[in-house]
């Protein structure tokens, strides 16, 4: 991931000259928001919580999205789908590690259904025809992905998977993968509740603000203006 990665490794002096080489390229949010159907097979609600996982490029949006969905409890960036134990960003980064990016989701089904998030997800989060990379994040690690972390989920997942196929709301075929539940490791405290704590950082400005703007147009009735946040 270049661009982020410049701005987040390099001093003062280069964060600003990398800050406005960022400003003059062209936008990576260049897949328009689609409006996905509802699915066709949703879980029924028999708890108050429930916990879902979805990767889906560089977690900074993909939190800062689903932090903005009314009936979300928490939303959490960390990794997930490797092997190696306690990843951090600098061993994921490298795309070694198998883990993906992802945002871990607890809900309330009563409110917020798996189906709807995966609407959501489909929608405004992520591009599901890219492969092993989001926007300007390149490598296995920015891949799109769910984790299901039960087989009702697992089965609204596919199905829901298999209904997008057949509308074809994307020139190209989605590659968005259901992978099994692994352990998920919280990313490191400055890389939680990052989108509502910089709004204006390029690399946000550019690639997520699109994505949570288009959350509030495309599900009005299921936007919450107040995010919730990891740091409360």
């Amino acid at each position: 991931m270049m661009y982020r990665r410049t701005l987040t490794f390099l001093g003062a002096a280069a964060i600003g000259f990398a800050a406005v080489a960022i400003s003059q390229a062209p936008s990576f949010a260049e897949t328009p928001a689609v409006h996905a159907p509802a699915p066709g097979l949703d879980e029924h609600p028999n708890a108050t919580s429930e916990t879902a996982v979805f990767a889906g490029g560089c977690f900074w949006g993909v939190q800062g999205v689903f932090s903005h969905v009314k009936g979300v409890q928490s939303a959490v960036s960390g990794y997930t789908g490797g092997t190696l134990a306690n990843p951090g960003y600098e061993d994921v980064s490298t795309g070694s590690t198998g883990h993906a990016e992802s945002v871990r989701v607890t809900f309330d089904p009563r409110q917020m259904s798996y189906g709807r998030l995966l609407q959501i997800y489909f929608s405004v989060v992520a591009d599901p025809t890219e492969l092993n990379r989001q926007g300007p994040d390149e490598g296995t690690q920015y891949r799109s992905a769910l984790f299901p972390t039960s087989d009702a989920q697992r089965r609204v997942a596919a199905e829901y998977i298999a209904q997008l196929g057949k509308v074809h709301l994307w020139r190209r075929p989605i590659v968005t993968r259901i992978e099994p539940a692994r352990a998920f490791y919280p990313a490191e405290s400055h890389h939680q509740d990052f989108l509502a704590l910089n709004p204006t950082y390029p690399y946000i400005a550019i690639n997520d603000i699109p994505k949570v703007e288009a959350l509030k147009r495309m599900f009005p009735e299921n936007w919450r203006a107040q995010p919730v946040l990891v740091k409360g």
